[in-house]
């Protein structure tokens, strides 16, 4: 067991749209990243996904069954959890950053996984 500092390690990122792990449990894992801009729309077919906003805002852009566009926002302390099969996609106007908790191996561009953004294995800060 040990303890983590998020100020800490957020300070060691550097990247936009980079996530790092920083945890694992039960077949999960906790991931940090920090964003800025526009991210690729995807969804993920098995996976839901949490955001947790640390610092920063941002908005989480949606479509629902139909494919009409939505929109979320999101300020420090506020987080949603992005069902699997949505598609969705993080905006941010300027620099936030944020915890993710989803399985294991999840891909952060799920279906556009051919996106310049795509991170096939995350590091482990």
């Amino acid at each position: 067991m040990h303890k983590i500092n998020l100020a800490e390690k957020f300070s060691q990122l550097s990247a936009h749209w980079s996530p790092k792990i920083v945890a694992e449990l039960n077949g999960q894992q906790v991931k940090l990243v920090k964003f800025a801009g526009e991210f690729v729309w995807h969804h993920h077919q098995s996976e839901d996904e949490l955001f947790l906003v640390i610092e920063g805002e941002f908005e989480m852009q949606h479509r629902d069954s139909g494919g009409l566009p939505h929109s979320i926002p999101l300020k420090p302390g506020e987080f949603l959890v992005v069902p699997r099969g949505v598609e969705h996609r993080p905006v941010a106007e300027k620099e936030v950053s944020v915890l993710l908790f989803e399985p294991a191996g999840t891909l952060n561009t799920g279906t556009a996984n051919s996106s310049p953004l795509t991170v096939d294995y995350p590091e482990q800060l």
